[in-house]
Formats: C-alpha cells, sequence, structure tokens
C-alpha cells in the first residue's frame, strides 16, 4: 500500500532505539521488585503499579508494550482490567496468579491473553512470554499507524472523489457510476484517476484493500 515507515511513530520504525515498555499490576511489593529487576536486565523498560486503577489511570506511551496482569487485585479483578481493555491489541496482557483454575484461565486465554502464569513461575516462562506479546503489540501499532495514514489520504478526496471510489471498489462499472450519480463516463475516469493518485494507490486491487481497511462501501461516509 506504499505506506512509507517515515510515516510510522518512531518506537515503529525499524532500527528504533526505544525500549518496549513492561506495565506490571501486582499488590505485592516484592513481586513488583523482583518483575521489574528482571524485565530491566532483559533490556526492557518496566514500569509497575500497585492495583488496577493505577494503572488505567496512566497515559501510556504509543510504543510496544506489554501487561504483566495480576488476577487477585485489591481493586478490580485482572479479568474486569482485561474486559475494559478489550479491543486494544497494542497491549497484549500475560496473566499472573498465586493459583490456577481452569474456568479463570479459559476466559483469560479465549479473551485474547498471551499467557497465563501460575506463581511461582521460572523466569524463562516469563521471558518466553514476552517477546511474543510485545511482537503482537508492535503489529497493532503498526496497523493503527497505517490506517491513521489511510484516514489522512482519504480526508484530502473532494466529496465527488469519494463518491466515485466508493461505487468503484465495490464492482459498479464506470459506466454505472456515471449513471448513478447524473456524470460523464470520463468524468468518472477523472475522478477514479484522481482519487486513486490522493490514496497513493499503485493500483486498483490495492485501492480496494485500502477502502475495506477503512470499511468504506457506497453511503458509508
Amino acid at each position: 500500500m506504499n505506506l512509507s515507515e517515515a510515516k510510522l511513530p518512531p518506537a515503529l520504525r525499524q532500527g528504533s532505539a526505544e525500549k518496549p515498555i513492561v506495565y506490571v499490576v501486582d499488590d505485592d511489593d516484592s513481586v513488583r521488585v523482583s518483575l521489574e529487576w528482571l524485565i530491566r536486565r532483559a533490556g526492557w523498560q518496566p514500569n509497575s503499579f500497585g492495583n488496577a486503577e493505577e494503572f488505567l489511570a496512566y497515559r501510556r506511551c504509543p510504543a510496544p508494550s506489554c501487561l504483566l496482569l495480576d488476577v487477585t487485585l485489591p481493586d478490580l479483578s485482572g479479568l474486569d482490567v482485561q474486559e475494559m481493555l478489550a479491543g486494544q491489541r497494542e497491549v497484549p496482557i500475560i496473566f499472573m496468579t498465586g493459583y490456577g483454575d481452569v474456568p479463570t484461565t479459559v476466559r483469560a486465554m479465549k479473551a485474547g491473553a498471551v499467557e497465563f502464569l501460575v506463581k511461582p513461575f521460572c523466569d524463562d516462562e516469563l521471558l518466553r512470554a514476552i517477546p511474543r506479546a510485545l511482537e503482537i503489540s508492535t503489529r497493532a501499532l503498526r496497523d493503527q499507524a497505517r490506517l491513521k495514514v489511510l484516514h489522512s489520504r482519504y480526508s484530502y478526496l473532494s466529496p465527488r472523489e469519494r463518491e466515485v471510489m466508493e461505487r468503484v471498489v465495490s464492482g459498479q462499472l464506470n459506466k454505472q457510476v456515471a449513471l448513478d450519480l447524473g456524470i460523464t463516463e470520463n468524468t468518472v475516469k477523472v475522478h477514479r484517476f484522481n482519487g486513486m493518485r490522493k490514496m497513493r494507490a499503485d493500483s486498483f486491487v490495492d485501492l480496494v484493500e485500502m477502502a475495506a481497511r477503512l470499511h468504506i462501501s457506497p453511503g458509508r461516509w
């Protein structure tokens, strides 16, 4: 789609020196200190909280990150936090718990948790789970950044160019679009060309893929 890395946040560009962030939410001070030390030693940036409300109120950076989340907390449960973060793929969750029960584990994994670790877990288990979570976060942030670029490009289309684009990506032929909009077929071609140029689509297939990501359909915008 010709979406260059120059449009991506610095933390997502190739060769970025910014460290991924590993958030920790656990009400046990000794657990937080231990995890912070392990995370820092592995080359990531730890950021810990003693309860869920502190974490939820914190303004997170748009950088690759993941969340080490205790199931049992003094305010909200870990599952409550997971539900509140539903749809935020940029912050994958690794659950931690002092005891493991099948229903809780199944619920957490079905809701998208990367891993469910039972304390005390070995360092290697965590060090295997965190990179997987950070990779998910990186992909999600890149998708968000690219979608933002597409929305920006789409905003520069004229109302008529949008009408034409909506129809051609839905499969209408130029003459059908012309009849539908009450314009000439040559005018349709001009608007179609200008729309592809502004969207920086290399081909019609490319334009259709962009429209799908923007959820564009006749009458949608």
